[in-house]
């Protein structure tokens, strides 16, 4: 799209308010969408030479809870400026002491443990029924690994996030059931953002911020969300570095991916 005002889109999660701190020439816009308003204010700014459209998925004073975000209109959002790729970084639990807290998981699989969101643009009248098996770019995955390893970030290739329901927090036995399924990284915003982003059939990446220990991993105190903030802000450096490489590194077309073609087999 030669007129696009974004080619490349960024949601921010807890404690990621905002991204073109000293960008003087950023623009803010409300995009008005058929699923009503996003959370907030998108902002379009410039990062190596790309346009980047930023919207905090839960408003930019945390208005939002991951169980009433809005996340239709959000992606729409995005879609509708031009935007092709998707970079959905977040705060996250640690499920396994080896993923430690400030690592950076680039997930590729998730388990959806959500009641009640609405998770798709295709109520019909065509039955469109769009792949989850590969929800993540691999192209961008391998990209945003790279770009950490060069920011001296300790990441992880691969790793499966849970999706919980939220506000609240796992209990204890819940917990130790994810960790017992061999799954990595717990959140509360993953689904159904990922999924939404790919029936658009844009490109999206996930990037797990590690905040803290689940409540079911042994010999770890529960998660509360003070803490959570607290090393979330801690590593919102480390955060921002990696993004401004993965901007820098993505390449300028999409040609080693399928995502750009999710609708081609989910229709009869």
């Amino acid at each position: 799209m030669e007129n696009a005002l974004a080619e490349i889109g960024v949601f921010g999660g807890s404690g990621f308010y905002s991204l073109f701190d000293n960008d003087s020439d950023r623009q803010e816009k409300w995009v008005e969408t058929p699923y009503g308003l996003p959370s907030d204010k998108v902002v379009i700014g410039k990062i190596a030479g790309r346009k980047v459209a930023f919207l905090p998925r839960h408003g930019a004073n945390h208005q939002y809870p991951p169980h009433v975000i809005n996340y239709r209109a959000n992606v729409w959002a995005m879609k509708s400026l031009g935007v092709t790729r998707v970079i959905a970084p977040c705060a996250a639990g640690s499920l396994k002491k080896e993923v430690g807290l400030g690592h950076f998981v680039v997930c590729d699989q998730f388990v959806d443990r959500t009641t009640g969101r609405i998770d798709t643009f295709y109520d019909g009248p065509i039955a469109t029924h769009v792949s989850s098996a590969e929800p993540y770019c691999p192209e961008m995955r391998k990209v945003a690994y790279e770009a950490g390893k060069e920011a001296g970030i300790t990441m992880h290739e691969t790793g499966t996030v849970v999706v919980i329901q939220g506000p609240r927090f796992s209990s204890k036995a819940e917990s130790r059931w994810f960790t017992g399924q061999g799954w990595e990284v717990i959140n509360m915003t993953q689904f159904p953002e990922v999924h939404l982003v790919k029936e658009l059939e844009m490109c999206v990446v996930n990037i797990s911020l590690i905040t803290d220990y689940d409540a079911g991993l042994i010999g770890v105190e529960p998660v509360n969300h003070s803490e959570v903030v607290k090393v979330f802000t801690q590593n919102l450096s480390n955060l921002r570095t990696l993004l401004v490489k993965l901007i820098e590194k993505l390449p300028a077309k999409r040609s080693k991916c399928e995502c750009g073609e999710a609708l081609k087999h989910a229709r009869f």
